[in-house]
């Protein structure tokens, strides 16, 4: 279910084979959805988007999950604010659970169990911070590590303000961070309050579709 800052519910049309688009738009809520198998991304936030949530989702089967920022040439997603929070990131999943370009993305509540290449990715100097999530690492010795920097040396990316706090890591899971303080100032509106990662499978133990039907509550 979507819903914009108009209060309509709605899906949006499909575009270049990604499942969601969100193009040049703002207060945007993704809630209860399940998403696979897309000929391109599952969800894109592009074009300048901000003020988007994508929340008690559930998410399978894809190699590119979600992209936000299209391009390192897209100076105005400087302005982007994401948050992805209380989804659950299940069996089949590649890469880009999100990969991130300049904005800020608040990465809260997730339930990390499949992934196998890495969890979040960005370039383009993206603050990322990771709070409360639970992240169980494959197998494969080579893909322990949560985080990737895309095209960046650690003389660039040393910088980067990534920041995992309240994380659980399972099985081999590092996240590795970088920068210093997270220097922006923000209102209690801005962030939302994270329970420690160990609490996880129960916030997103309803991730996914609705069971709604006519005459029956959705629950």
């Amino acid at each position: 279910m979507i819903r914009d800052s108009k209060h309509h519910y709605g899906w949006r049309t499909q575009s270049d084979g990604d499942g969601m688009s969100i193009l040049s738009s703002s207060n945007v809520w993704i809630d209860y959805v399940s998403m696979s198998s897309c000929a391109d991304g599952l969800i894109d936030v592009v074009s300048g988007s901000t003020a988007v949530t994508i929340s008690n989702s559930h998410f399978t089967k894809h190699d590119h999950v979600m992209l936000f920022g299209a391009s390192n040439a897209e100076e105005q997603d400087r302005m982007m604010q994401v948050t992805v929070a209380f989804n659950h990131f299940g069996k089949g999943l590649v890469q880009r659970m999100p990969r991130c370009r300049f904005g800020f993305f608040h990465v809260v509540k997730n339930d990390y169990t499949h992934w196998q290449m890495y969890a979040i990715g960005g370039n383009r100097s993206p603050t990322i911070i990771s709070q409360g999530n639970r992240f169980m690492a494959p197998d494969d010795g080579n893909a322990k590590e949560v985080t990737k920097r895309e095209y960046a040396p650690y003389t660039e990316y040393k910088d980067w303000v990534w920041k995992s706090q309240g994380d659980v890591m399972m099985n081999g899971a590092f996240f590795n961070e970088s920068g210093g303080q997270n220097e922006r100032a923000y209102g209690k509106m801005d962030l939302i309050p994270a329970k420690h990662g160990k609490y996880v499978g129960q916030l997103t133990q309803l991730a996914g579709t609705l069971d709604c039907h006519v005459g029956k509550p959705c629950y």
